[in-house]
C-alpha cells in the first residue's frame, strides 16, 4: 500500500458548507431558468413557486433528490465487459468532445473536421494505453446536420470498444443514440446494468436549463443511462469575476440538475462535472489553459466530492493552436491537478484552441502525460523497513545494484516506462535518430497506432446491425 495518496485542497470544509448553503439559497430565492415542458410539469406536480419560466427549488427537495444519487457509476466496455469506475479518487480520462476542427498532422493545417478523420482518431484512441474512455470527440460536415450527434456515436462505437462520452444535439437524436447502444446490448435493463455511454448536459450560465439539454437528462435518466452535467460558467461575463463566486454558482446550477434528473427517475446515475473558464480580459476568450481557470475547477470537485458524487472536469487541455511548449505545459499542468484532485473523468487529451480544436498529435503526447500522472497518485510504496541499508550493505560486492534482486523485483512497478514520444536518449543517439521534436515522434507513432489491428475487434454481426441502423436514419 502507498504510504500516502498525492492530493490537493483549494477549499477546507467550512467553505464547502458555505458555498452548498449559498447555492440552495440562490436557487430557493432567485430559482432556475426552465424552458423544458416536461421539466416543467415535473416541477408543477411538485407544487414549487415560481415567476414565468423561472422555478424556486426549496432546500429539502435538493436534499432529498441529492440522498438518491448512486454514489459511483461503473462503465462497460462496448462488448459489455467492466471497464471502469467512477468513484472516490479513482481518475480517468477521455478526449474532450465536440471539437469543430482537427489539426491535420499531416499537412499542418487547422481545418473543418470530416468523418475520416473522426475515424482515425478513434482507432488511435482505441490503442491508447492511459486514455480510459472514448468521446464523440470532433464534429465533422460530410453527413447531414441532424444526423451529427448519433453518427459520432455509430463512428465511436464502430471503431473503438472503449465506453464513451457522448450528447445530443437535438432532442430527436435521443432515441437513435439509444437504439444504437441498445445494439451493444441484449435489452434495455441490460444496458441499464452495464451503461455505455455518458450523456454530456450543459446547462447554460447562469442558472438556465435549456430545453435541449433538460430533455436530455430526462431522457437519459429514464433509461439509467448515467448523465454528466458540464455547467459552464464564465468568471467575470456569465458568472461573478470571483472564483470562490464561480465555484458557488456552478454548485446551484449543478443541484439543479441534480433535481431534474431525480425527479425524472430516482436513483437516476449522474456525474457533478464542467467547463468552467476566466474571462480573458485583454483578449476576449475563455481560456481553459489559464490556471484561474483550473482552480475553479478544483472547486467544483471538491464541492462534487463533498456530496459523495462521481466527478468530471475539462483540463489536461491547452488554449495553444499547435502541440508546442504551451500544449505540454497547460495539459500537464490541468492533467496533474486533476489527478490530485481524484476527478474520476477528466476530459482534455488531444484539445487545443479553447476546446474548439482535435489533435492526434497532441493526443499521443498527452497520453504519456496521463501515464505519468497516474504513476505520481500512486504515491511512494512502503515495502517493508529497513528501506535502504540492507540494499546498500550489498553495493560494497558488486558496487553496482543494477542487478541486485531488489531492482529486478521492483523496477517495472517503481518506474513509469514512457514509449519512444517521449525523448530519454543520449545526444548521440537523438541526433542519429533525426533530432526529432516530441511532436514529429507523435505523427511517426500515429502511423504506427493506425496500422495496428484493432485491440477488441468488433463483432460483424454488431457491425452489421449498427450499419443497418445508420443507413435507415441517414437521409
Amino acid at each position: 500500500m502507498p504510504i500516502l495518496r498525492p492530493k490537493i485542497n483549494v477549499l477546507d470544509d467550512e467553505h464547502k458548507k458555505l458555498i452548498l448553503d449559498e447555492a440552495k439559497s440562490i436557487l430557493g430565492t432567485q430559482g432556475v431558468f426552465i424552458e423544458n415542458q416536461q421539466a416543467i410539469e415535473m416541477f408543477e406536480q411538485k407544487g414549487l413557486n415560481h415567476g414565468g419560466a423561472r422555478y424556486l427549488l426549496p432546500p429539502d427537495l435538493i436534499d432529498k433528490c441529492l440522498d438518491s444519487v448512486p454514489h459511483q457509476i461503473t462503465l462497460f466496455d462496448r462488448d459489455g465487459e467492466e471497464h471502469i469506475t467512477l468513484r472516490d479518487d479513482q481518475v480517468h480520462f477521455d478526449p474532450g468532445s465536440a471539437a469543430i476542427f482537427i489539426l491535420d498532422e499531416n499537412t499542418g493545417k487547422i481545418r473543418d473536421g470530416q468523418s475520416k478523420d473522426f475515424i482515425r482518431f478513434s482507432k488511435v484512441v482505441e490503442q491508447l494505453k492511459y486514455i480510459d474512455a472514448q468521446s464523440t470527440a470532433l464534429i465533422y460536415q460530410d453527413v447531414p446536420n441532424n444526423a451529427q450527434d448519433w453518427h459520432r456515436l455509430y463512428l465511436a462505437l464502430s471503431n473503438c470498444y472503449k465506453p464513451i462520452v457522448t450528447g445530443t444535439f437535438r432532442k430527436e437524436s435521443f432515441s437513435i443514440m439509444k437504439e444504437i447502444l441498445l445494439a451493444c446490448r441484449t435489452s434495455e435493463d441490460d444496458l441499464a446494468r452495464k451503461p455505455l455511454a455518458i450523456f454530456d448536459a450543459c446547462p447554460s450560465p447562469p442558472l438556465k436549463w435549456s430545453d435541449l439539454t433538460t430533455q436530455s437528462l430526462i431522457d437519459a435518466a429514464k433509461s439509467m443511462i448515467p448523465s454528466e452535467f458540464v455547467s459552464m460558467p464564465l468568471a467575470g461575463a456569465s458568472a461573478p469575476i470571483t472564483l470562490i463566486g464561480s465555484i458557488t454558482q456552478h454548485c446551484a446550477e449543478c443541484l439543479a440538475g441534480v433535481v431534474i434528473v431525480q425527479l425524472a427517475k430516482e436513483g437516476a446515475p449522474l456525474i457533478w462535472g464542467g467547463s468552467p473558464a476566466v474571462f480573458d480580459m485583454k483578449y476576449g476568450t475563455t481560456p481553459m489553459g489559464a490556471i484561474e481557470t483550473m482552480m475553479i475547477n478544483l472547486g467544483d470537485v471538491e464541492m462534487g466530492k463533498f456530496l459523495k458524487l462521481p466527478t468530471h472536469a475539462y483540463m489536461s487541455l491547452s488554449d495553444s493552436k499547435i502541440p508546442d511548449c504551451q500544449a505540454g505545459f497547460e495539459a500537464g499542468m490541468g492533467a496533474l491537478l486533476g489527478g490530485l484532485a481524484g476527478i474520476n473523468m477528466i476530459s482534455g487529451p488531444g484539445m487545443l484552441d479553447f476546446e474548439s480544436t482535435q489533435s492526434i498529435e497532441k493526443l499521443i503526447i498527452d497520453n504519456e502525460i496521463v501515464g505519468m500522472v497516474q504513476r505520481f497518485i500512486k504515491g511512494i510504496e512502503d515495502y517493508g523497513t529497513p528501506f535502504a541499508s540492507e540494499i546498500l550493505k550489498d553495493y560494497e560486492d558488486k558496487e553496482e545494484l543494477l542487478s541486485h534482486p531488489s531492482t529486478l523485483k521492483y523496477f517495472r512497478k517503481e518506474l513509469f516506462l514512457p514509449s519512444p514520444i517521449i525523448d530519454r536518449m543520449t545526444r548521440d543517439s537523438w541526433r542519429k535518430q533525426g533530432s526529432k521534436s516530441a511532436r514529429k515522434r507523435a505523427k511517426e507513432e500515429a502511423t504506427k497506432l493506425l496500422d495496428k489491428p484493432p485491440v477488441k475487434p468488433i463483432e460483424v454481426s454488431l457491425q452489421n446491425e449498427l450499419d443497418k441502423i445508420a443507413s435507415t436514419y441517414v437521409k
